[in-house]
Parts: C-alpha cells; structure tokens; sequence
C-alpha cells in the first residue's frame, strides 16, 4: 500500500516504460532522499499486470491516467508511514 507519492508525467513515445519508470525513480531519490520502490500505471500503459524496473514494481491502477506515473515508497501493513 501506498498512501503518499509523487505524480510524474512523461508522454514521450520513444522512450520505453522502464525507461520512464526509473528516470521518475531518479527524481524522485534526488529530490526526497529515500529510493522508491512502486510505481502505479494506467492499465493500458503495461501489458501485463505487474513489471519491475529495477527496484521499482510497477502496478496497473486504473484511476491514474495514461502517461502519469504515481512514484513513492510502498508501506507496509502494521508499520507507521
């Protein structure tokens, strides 16, 4: 679960989800100084339902929109944020 994160958006056609996924994961480091490790998509954005780019899982949520990624850290249950 996540409950905090950062929205990205990155529409450029060439570059390639992962690619996408881990400059937002980039940013979002540099900025916040703790490494993300969960990213939710649009489903039409990934064919399959979950993917990785690197330490970072990638979800399909249908509620975010096509070419926004919403980055952060994934709580875990029972711990405080």
């Amino acid at each position: 679960m996540m409950e905090i994160g950062m929205l990205w958006f990155d529409n450029d056609p060439i570059r390639s989800l992962s690619t996408k996924v881990q400059t937002a994961a980039a940013y979002y480091l540099q900025k916040y100084g703790q490494e993300p490790n969960l990213c939710f998509v649009h489903p039409s954005m990934l064919p399959e339902e979950k993917d990785c780019a690197g330490a970072v899982s990638i979800v399909t949520n249908s509620t975010v929109l096509p070419n926004h990624f919403w980055i952060g850290v994934e709580q875990l249950e029972g711990l405080p944020a």
